[in-house]
């Protein structure tokens, strides 16, 4: 009876890993290039990553609902920070234009260390979606520098965001 318990927990482990969540990896890049990578989720105030909306790779429309008086909607974006050969540092801000609240509650300043080559380290970021309808932005203005050289690369990038 015990060899069998344990049998269907490791079934519904690797059930349950084998659906997780994938870190995107962005394409065509040569080794050692610092990005970020990035999935974004939304829900309610219970569970902000109920629903995904899109994410860097493969590329996707992003929509969202918007909130309303009677029912918030909660977003959780995730920032994936793949390391580039040495120690590398990403320095700057994001600016999250959907979600609710004046401009410097929308900026989040970032500074993130990635250990080494082939690590990710990651961060997220919860607000509440606007209740404006529209097309917004999502901006990373970020620079990636790696310790060991010195050696500084801007990491760019906007997101479109669709709230309806």
């Amino acid at each position: 009876m015990p060899g069998r318990v344990f049998a269907a927990a490791m079934i519904v482990g690797l059930l349950t890993w084998s659906c997780g969540k994938r870190v995107p990896e962005q394409a065509n890049l040569p080794p050692g290039t610092p990005h970020v990578t990035w999935v974004l989720m939304y829900g309610d105030r219970d569970n902000a990553d109920s629903e995904f909306a899109c994410q860097s790779d493969p590329r996707t429309d992003c929509a969202l609902p918007a909130s309303r008086p009677d029912a918030q909607v909660f977003s959780d974006i995730h920032f994936y920070y793949h390391g580039a050969g040495a120690e590398t540092r990403y320095e700057g801000t994001i600016n999250l234009g959907y979600f609710q609240g004046a401009t410097e509650a929308r900026t989040s300043r970032t500074n993130i260390r990635v250990k080494k080559n082939g690590s990710i380290t990651n961060s997220s970021v919860t607000g509440i979606v606007t209740s404006t309808p529209g097309t917004y932005t999502v901006t990373l203005a970020l620079n990636a520098t790696v310790i060991e050289t010195g050696k500084a690369t801007p990491v760019r990038e906007t997101i479109q965001v669709t709230v309806k």
